[in-house]
């Protein structure tokens, strides 16, 4: 099971350089950051854009690999954040995953000055958000008029590093967003049951993650797709437990995970204060701790 690290995009580049540089150095897999306009309890606190803070963090890394977890179609629109995934995939040499979402009604959702959009509605734009953005990544020229989103002979030269296109990691818990996830991802994402409290325990957390996992790979031999295929990816932290505390409950928490079924694991880099409040110290001595070549396996 390959491991990843999320580092939120709050410090000035001079301070969080080190950081990016440093998970590579760990020997995570992957690195993401979160991708908002303003986030839950940091709303007024410094916090910057994902794809300035990715190219930088591609420009002093050079193996780990590096994306969004998520975008959403809440701020975005797909022609012009496939001209920046284009020119990300071509600075980072071909390293980046575009994690995808559904929004949420979150500060993202009101900022720039409409209402917040209802789930039926947020789930019809996530739909023709991923399908006109898949169509950006692949083809050097794209027309299309849907019912959200259009574009007209939209140029994406010279194209993606990774072909047929960047590689989607898409966030889904419900049978439509699944369907998604199975006809255009290669990695499936959940940060658990958002319906429950959490952070639940490693037991708890994945009999929930275990579930999903089942009703994903009816879906995608309901549309034709070999579930082995797709890539499982677990965000811990918020509502399922990481495991952090010691070296011995992240083994055990990491291995269960990785025991049914989840090939990706991703925590969050320590922050003095919450959320993701944690030892810095401990979180280095229980990454270093583990097998470089195949994180957690």
């Amino acid at each position: 099971m390959r491991l990843g690290v999320v580092i939120l995009p709050e410090l000035p580049w001079s301070k969080a350089r080190s950081l990016w540089h440093r998970a590579e150095e760990l020997g995570f897999d992957h690195a993401w950051t979160y991708d908002h306009l303003a986030w839950r309890s940091l709303r007024d606190s410094a916090w910057f854009g994902a794809i300035p803070t990715l190219t930088a963090a591609a420009i002093v890394t050079e193996r780990i690999r590096l994306g969004t977890l998520v975008a959403s179609p809440t701020f975005r629109h797909p022609v012009p954040f496939a001209k920046d995934l284009v020119t990300l995939d071509d600075v980072s040499g071909g390293r980046l995953t575009v994690g995808i979402g559904a929004g949420s009604r979150g500060w993202d959702a009101t900022m720039l000055g409409g209402p917040a959009w209802s789930p039926r509605e947020r789930a019809d734009r996530f739909a023709e958000f991923v399908e006109l953005t898949d169509r950006l990544l692949r083809k050097p020229a794209t027309s299309y008029r849907g019912r959200f989103y259009s574009a007209s002979e939209a140029r994406t030269y010279p194209g993606c590093v990774q072909q047929p296109r960047i590689p989607f990691a898409i966030a889904a818990t419900g049978p439509r967003g699944m369907r998604l996830a199975a006809q255009y991802a290669q990695t499936w994402v959940t940060t658990g049951d958002r319906n429950r409290t959490g952070p639940l325990g490693p037991v708890e957390g994945v009999e929930v993650v275990a579930g999903q996992m089942n009703r994903l790979d009816q879906v995608c031999l309901d549309t034709g797709r070999d579930p082995a295929s797709l890539q499982r990816l677990v965000l811990a932290g918020l509502l399922l437990d990481d495991g952090l505390a010691s070296t011995t409950a992240f083994q055990d928490t990491a291995g269960r995970y990785a025991e049914a079924g989840v090939t990706d694991f991703v925590v969050h880099w320590p922050r003095p204060t919450e959320p993701y409040a944690a030892d810095l110290t401990t979180f280095e001595r229980i990454v270093s701790q583990l097998p470089r070549s195949n994180q957690c396996t």
